[in-house]
């Protein structure tokens, strides 16, 4: 039993290296027990007897990549996702924010965009948005499609409303979309600051000047070292006085940078750069 698990232990960091080298997608220095699950998934769903299998199609079946690819990405959102944390934004965070006449914003592992247009929204009511780029960046290019898009399930509309609504939403959540079928469609107006491009935290570079950063419920996927990485691209991204948004599971007080911030709202990981 032992060896069979050192053998699993094995195939799963020689897929994880496969991948990085076809590919050039790095996941080697995500949780193992994260990445495990979702390779298990796809293992038992398309009845592989092992990974070693599975990994001999990987190399040569790219549309198989593809739908690993997807299984791997972390794409668990909606639309203002944890109601208090826009809440804190629009209390302690916009008022900064409205003290810059130009603003460029980072929303990181955007997913399938429902937070992105989350913020278009607070800065619209807050008179920010003309004055404001997003750039919101994803590794998969599948859902940054989809987030392009910006089209919804109509079914989720419902707890959207709720969630928009506890968040201090000052309009109807009606306003911001039109029902077509089955789905909804963000309005154009809401898409034209916001530029969808791929970026990967765990091998690309810093991201501009920003004056914003937004990283919710990523990190918790990685492991130690990457999530360093990943707090420092954000932390060299970041202006001077720039605020970092995390998820509620995540924190910069573990890392290397944690006496460069102070927090804004601490209960929901919401820190702001200290002037040097």
């Amino acid at each position: 039993m032992q060896e069979d698990i050192k053998t699993q232990q094995i195939e799963l960091k020689l897929l994880l290296q496969a991948i990085y080298l076809q590919y050039g997608y790095d996941f080697r220095d995500y949780a193992l027990a994260s990445i495990k699950r979702r390779i298990t998934y796809r293992l038992q769903k398309d009845n592989y007897p092992n990974i070693s299998a599975m990994q001999h199609r990987l190399l040569y079946d790219v549309s198989f990549f593809e739908t690993l690819l997807l299984d791997l990405s972390v794409n668990v959102t909606e639309m203002f996702r944890d109601p208090e944390f826009y809440k804190a934004l629009r209390e302690k965070v916009i008022p900064k924010l409205a003290q810059h006449s130009h603003l460029k914003i980072w929303h990181a592992g955007c997913s399938s965009g429902e937070e992105v247009y989350s913020m278009a929204i607070l800065l619209k009511e807050a008179g920010l948005y003309e004055r404001t780029q997003i750039y919101a960046t994803d590794m998969n290019e599948v859902i940054l499609q989809q987030a392009k898009e910006g089209i919804f399930p109509i079914k989720r509309l419902k707890q959207y409303t709720e969630n928009y609504q506890k968040s201090g939403g000052q309009e109807s959540f009606s306003n911001y979309y039109h029902a077509h079928y089955e789905h909804a469609v963000m309005d154009n107006a809401l898409k034209k600051n916001i530029l969808f491009s791929d970026h990967n935290l765990a091998t690309d570079g810093v991201f501009g000047e920003m004056n914003l950063v937004i990283c919710r419920n990523v990190l918790i996927y990685f492991n130690r070292e990457l999530q360093n990485r990943a707090i420092r691209l954000f932390n060299d991204s970041l202006s001077e006085q720039g605020i970092l948004c995390l998820g509620s599971k995540e924190s910069i007080r573990f890392s290397e940078y944690s006496s460069a911030y102070q927090d804004l709202a601490a209960d929901e990981k919401i820190y702001i750069k200290n002037e040097h």
